[in-house]
């Protein structure tokens, strides 16, 4: 099991527990199942879209599930060291080709949430749309990006870039086999 997700999830809950809210509350704010919230809980899955709705449903940010190290100042992440934040890595359609790398979870009180996602899937592969809360930036950095916004769909090469709203049902793909994006992920409380 990876232990970035098992730590999120047991964020997830000790938040929810001090709040004294319960996880059909959680459910019915979100639209997720109670299966989907105790999967995030027990380790046993995580995702962003779902994890930004139960921020939301929760009060607190996005970072509060994602913190590790608090730090008030600027926070470097080294080349060589990306690799070592958050890994989102689900079964889940949306996000079952995409590995997540955070960028800032030394940074505690931040409300901007930057990534390296590395895309592991060819154009035409299934996958669903996500939405949730706030506005999300990407730059490709390697490969060719489908990024499918509402009924439009913005192809992005190395060097282009995209910001949007993400209320909006969106998803994105590689065109060829692999694709590598910086994106950051705002999300209001």
């Amino acid at each position: 099991m990876n232990e970035s997700i098992v730590t999120a999830g047991n964020k997830v809950k000790s938040v929810r527990e001090s709040k004294f809210i319960s996880i059909e509350t959680v459910a019915e704010h979100t639209g997720l199942t109670v299966n989907q919230i105790e999967m995030i809980e027990n380790g046993e899955s995580l995702s962003l879209s779902p994890l930004i709705k139960i921020a939301r449903a929760l009060g607190v940010r996005l970072g509060t599930f994602l913190d590790d190290i608090e730090s008030d100042g600027p926070v470097v992440c080294r080349n060589k060291d990306y690799d070592k934040g958050v890994r989102f890595n689900s079964s889940n359609n949306s996000t079952k080709h995409l590995d997540y790398y955070s960028l800032a979870r030394a940074k505690s009180g931040r409300y901007m949430e930057p990534f390296i996602i590395e895309i592991h899937n060819a154009k035409g592969d299934d996958f669903t749309f996500s939405s949730h809360e706030g506005e999300e930036f990407i730059y490709c950095l390697e490969g060719i990006v489908e990024v499918v916004y509402g009924q439009k769909s913005y192809t992005l090469n190395p060097g282009d870039s995209i910001y949007y709203d993400s209320i909006i049902e969106h998803g994105i793909q590689a065109v060829n086999e692999k694709a590598k994006i910086l994106a950051v992920v705002y999300a209001p409380v």
